[in-house]
C-alpha cells in the first residue's frame, strides 16, 4: 500500500480516517527509526503481541489495535519519549486488563470471582515480566484498571485508581496522559452513546492530570508538558460542548 511522503507529519486522526491500520502501523515503522536494532525488535514484539491479544478487539468504529499504536506513536513523536519500556508498556497498557487469561495462558475454564481474578491479573504480568522485563510489567500494573466494588460508583473509583498510582509511577503519568489524549481529546472522532459517556468519564480526569504532569517528578521536557497542557484545554472544551452545550435533535 502507497501513503504519502507527508505521512511522518499527519495528525494521528488523520492517518486513521484515511488510511486506517496500514497507515498507523507504517507511522509507527517510521517512528522507530530513531531507535538501534535492540530496541526496534522489542518495540516490533510489544506490537506483534498487542495484536494478538487484541486481534478481535474493536473501537465502535476501527479495531482496537489503532488506539494503541496512536498511543505509541504519541509517545515517541509528540512527548519525544526514548524510553524503550514506556513505549512498550504504553502498547502493553490494557492487555492485563483486556486480557488477563490469554496473556497467562491460562485455559478457558479457570475458575472465576475476585480472587482468581486476581491470581490471572498477577499470572499475567508475570508474563510480561518475563518477555519484557520487570519494570515493564509494573507501568502496565500502574495503568491497570483494579476489580471495583460494585457498590460504588465505576467513574469516582476510576478517578481514585488513576490518581493513586500515576502519584507512585511518573513515567505511568506519560502513558496514561497519552491514552488520555487518545480518549479525550479524541472523543470527537467517536460516535453514538460513547461520546457522551466518554466525556462524563473524562472530564473529571483534566485537573487530575494537570497536576500530575506540572509535578517537577514527571519526566518530560518543559515545552512537551505545555503541548500536554494544551490538549488538556482542548480536551475541556470539547467535554464542554458535549456535556454543557448539547445540540437538540430538530
Amino acid at each position: 500500500m502507497d501513503f504519502p511522503p507527508y505521512l511522518a507529519t499527519m495528525p494521528m486522526h488523520a492517518i486513521t480516517e484515511i488510511h486506517g491500520e496500514p497507515g498507523l502501523l507504517e507511522r509507527f515503522r517510521l517512528e522507530i527509526r530513531a531507535f538501534d536494532s535492540d530496541a526496534r525488535a522489542r518495540l516490533t514484539a510489544a506490537l506483534d503481541l498487542a495484536a494478538e491479544l487484541h486481534r478481535d478487539d474493536r473501537r465502535v468504529r476501527e479495531p482496537y489495535l489503532n488506539h494503541l499504536l496512536r498511543v505509541a506513536i504519541r509517545l515517541m513523536h509528540h512527548y519525544q519519549v526514548r524510553d524503550v519500556d514506556v513505549i512498550v508498556a504504553g502498547l502493553l497498557h490494557d492487555a492485563v486488563e483486556d486480557h488477563p487469561t490469554e496473556l497467562a495462558g491460562l485455559t478457558e475454564g479457570h475458575p472465576v470471582g475476585p480472587a482468581a481474578a486476581g491470581d490471572r491479573t498477577a499470572a499475567a504480568l508475570a508474563v510480561l515480566a518475563a518477555r519484557f522485563g520487570p519494570r515493564v510489567a509494573r507501568l502496565v500494573a500502574a495503568v491497570t484498571n483494579p476489580a471495583y466494588d460494585p457498590d460504588r460508583d465505576r467513574h469516582t473509583q476510576y478517578r481514585e485508581h488513576v490518581a493513586a498510582s500515576l502519584d507512585r509511577e511518573p513515567w505511568a503519568r506519560v502513558i496514561k496522559v497519552s491514552d488520555f489524549t487518545d480518549n479525550g481529546v479524541g472523543v470527537i472522532h467517536t460516535v453514538g452513546p460513547k461520546v457522551f459517556s466518554s466525556a462524563t468519564k473524562y472530564r473529571p480526569l483534566v485537573p487530575v492530570f494537570r497536576e500530575l504532569i506540572a509535578r517537577p517528578d514527571t519526566p518530560l521536557a518543559p515545552a512537551v508538558k505545555a503541548h500536554i497542557f494544551s490538549q488538556l484545554d482542548l480536551a475541556e472544551e470539547r467535554f464542554s460542548a458535549i456535556l454543557d452545550h448539547p445540540v437538540s435533535a430538530s
